[in-house]
Formats: structure tokens, C-alpha cells, sequence
């Protein structure tokens, strides 16, 4: 495989402020990576800018942007143009998981909720970064999925989670499943990549700290499809041990 240059690479990762994002962020900056911190909360954005600035001499920036409010995207588009020209990583992290009941008791609105971040608010990021991902020499995005968002896990009895069957947060990640493979077609004969990392159960306040790995390691398969090579592989669905299936 041939080697990618990290120098005066951009990357920005949403809802980085914490929880596997944060790490996300810190993993690509010791990189030498440009990390930009995206934070629904500016002061926590630069709050965690600073962190990584001061402990690991990471050159990081926070960008406002909340994924359900098209002014914050379209604002740190432009701010990223006028600051750095372009954009080589885009990192969706940011996501919800706000239901507990199954299918037949879950409430529209809460539905519509899971989408607007999960799925939709995603969908508005790539569209708005997509023009500074096409300057990048080797442009990045990663959608931020789960194990969960497997139909075929899911379908099956067996899946270490398959207790876990929950409409909102489940068929967004599939659905993004779906947006990445359509990205990843269309964007086939450019230098842009795009593929859906599964994390696995990490321990975040997005689960009350109850999953069993750490966000080290739930940042394994995402900085990693950050920073394929040139010949690396597109339109995928991979955690740190290679393919899950869709």
C-alpha cells in the first residue's frame, strides 16, 4: 500500500468534544493531523481544542457546528474554506440514542429526533464539506455507524447484542449504511473514500458509560479509515478486525 503524507492535512470530526470523537480527534493529531473539533457547545469545542493543544501539542481548533442547524454547517464550511482552503478528513461522529422501549411503544417525534442527527443531520455535513473534500489530493469521510445497524446481526439470534432492538438508533445506522455505499458510488472516480466504521460497545455518556471498551479502541477502525492509503478500499463497513457485514 502506498503511504499518505499527513502534512497540512484538515480534518474535522463532529461532536468531538467528548466521548469517542475527543479521541478520535487526539489519535489524528499526534498524527500531525489539523483536528477541528466540532461542538454543538463553542466553549466545550475550545475547551477540548485547548486539552489536546496543551497535552499533546495537537494543533486543534474548535468550529461550531450542531448537524441538526444548517447555519452552524454552512458557517463552518465557510470558515474552514477561509481558514484552510480545503478539507481532507470529515469524521461523522455525532450522534443520539434516545430511546429505551421497543418498536411498537416508540414515540414519532423521538424517531424523527434520531434521524435528524443520525442520518439526516450527517447527510447535510458530507453535502456541505463535499466541495472542500474535493481540493484534498486524498479526501476522507467517515460515517460513524454500529454493529447495530447490521440487518444481518441484527437478523441473527446469536449477535453478542441481539437483545438490542431498537427502531430510532438501529435503522439510522443502517440507513447510513446505505448513505455511505451511495456516496461511495458516486464519488468512485475521485480520491475521495467513503466507508462506516463500527466502534463497537464503547463506554460514553451516549450509553451511561455501560459499553466494554474504551474509546481508544473505539477509535481504532475510524482513524484508521481516516488514513487509508491511496489504493485503500471504498464503500465499505469495517471495525478494527476487518469487514462486518451489512
Amino acid at each position: 500500500m502506498t503511504s499518505q503524507s499527513v502534512e497540512n492535512k484538515v480534518a474535522l470530526i463532529t461532536g468531538a468534544n467528548k466521548g469517542i470523537g475527543l479521541e478520535i480527534a487526539r489519535q489524528l493529531g499526534v498524527q500531525g493531523i489539523t483536528v477541528l473539533i466540532g461542538a454543538r457547545d463553542e466553549k466545550r469545542g475550545q475547551e477540548a481544542a485547548d486539552k489536546l493543544h496543551a497535552e499533546h501539542n495537537i494543533d486543534a481548533h474548535a468550529v461550531l457546528l450542531d448537524v441538526t442547524d444548517n447555519s452552524t454547517i454552512d458557517a463552518a464550511a465557510k470558515h474552514i474554506e477561509s481558514e484552510f482552503g480545503k478539507l481532507d478528513i470529515l469524521v461523522n461522529n455525532a450522534g443520539v440514542f434516545v430511546e429505551s422501549v421497543p418498536p411498537s411503544q416508540l414515540d414519532m417525534e423521538v424517531l424523527r429526533r434520531t434521524y435528524d442527527t443520525n442520518f439526516f443531520g450527517v447527510f447535510a455535513v458530507i453535502k456541505a464539506m463535499l466541495p472542500l473534500l474535493r481540493k484534498s489530493d486524498a479526501g476522507r469521510i467517515v460515517n460513524m455507524s454500529s454493529g447495530l445497524g447490521s440487518l444481518t446481526q441484527n437478523s441473527d439470534p446469536n449477535f453478542e447484542y441481539a437483545q438490542f432492538k431498537l427502531l430510532g438508533y438501529n435503522s439510522s445506522k443502517t440507513a447510513l449504511n446505505a448513505m455511505t455505499v451511495q456516496f461511495a458510488h458516486e464519488l468512485i472516480d475521485t480520491p475521495i473514500k467513503v466507508n462506516s466504521a463500527d466502534p463497537g460497545y464503547v463506554a460514553t455518556d451516549i450509553n451511561a458509560n455501560q459499553g466494554t471498551r474504551t474509546v481508544e479502541q473505539g477509535a481504532i477502525a475510524p482513524v484508521r479509515l481516516a488514513t487509508l492509503p491511496n489504493d485503500g478500499l471504498t464503500g465499505g463497513f469495517f471495525d478494527e478486525n476487518g469487514v462486518v457485514p451489512w
